[in-house]
């Protein structure tokens, strides 16, 4: 059986957690000969791209590419990023989401929520202590 990758559901689930928090959702986005982005605004082999709803239209965050139309210095343009080139999806007001690693693209939490250790390889919980309280 082809496991389906879990990138794109934890893509559709910050990008969920912002709009519900009224938060903007940026997406990191690393670009190669299969992502259309405008290369006039590519640093670096990366692009970063607002998904606000004022921002894009038609955005579609399928299984293997995100689609939208959008505007950079005021031409519209068609995005295609497939779901391999994201970087990482974060709320642009607290830099709080998700970073995916290396070609497995294992999610890791960012450095706000508290630490930066990988989901796949998590540190032991410590023991329980009890205190008194008066």
């Amino acid at each position: 059986m082809n496991e389906l990758s879990t990138k794109p559901y934890l893509i559709r689930a910050i990008y969920d957690w912002c709009s519900d928090n009224a938060l903007t959702p940026y997406l990191a986005v690393k670009v190669d000969d299969r992502t259309r982005v405008p290369k006039a605004y590519v640093k670096n082999g990366e692009i970063v791209i607002s998904l606000s709803m004022d921002a894009v239209r038609n955005l579609q965050i399928g299984d293997d590419e995100i689609t939208c139309g959008g505007r950079f210095g005021g031409v519209a343009h068609g995005l295609v990023v497939p779901i391999a080139a994201v970087i990482g999806i974060f709320a642009k007001e607290n830099g709080r989401g998700l970073v995916f690693q290396g070609n497995d693209s294992y999610p890791t939490l960012s450095a706000d929520i508290g630490n930066t250790t990988s989901l796949d390889n998590p540190t032991p919980p410590s023991k329980p202590r009890l205190k008194i309280v008066k």
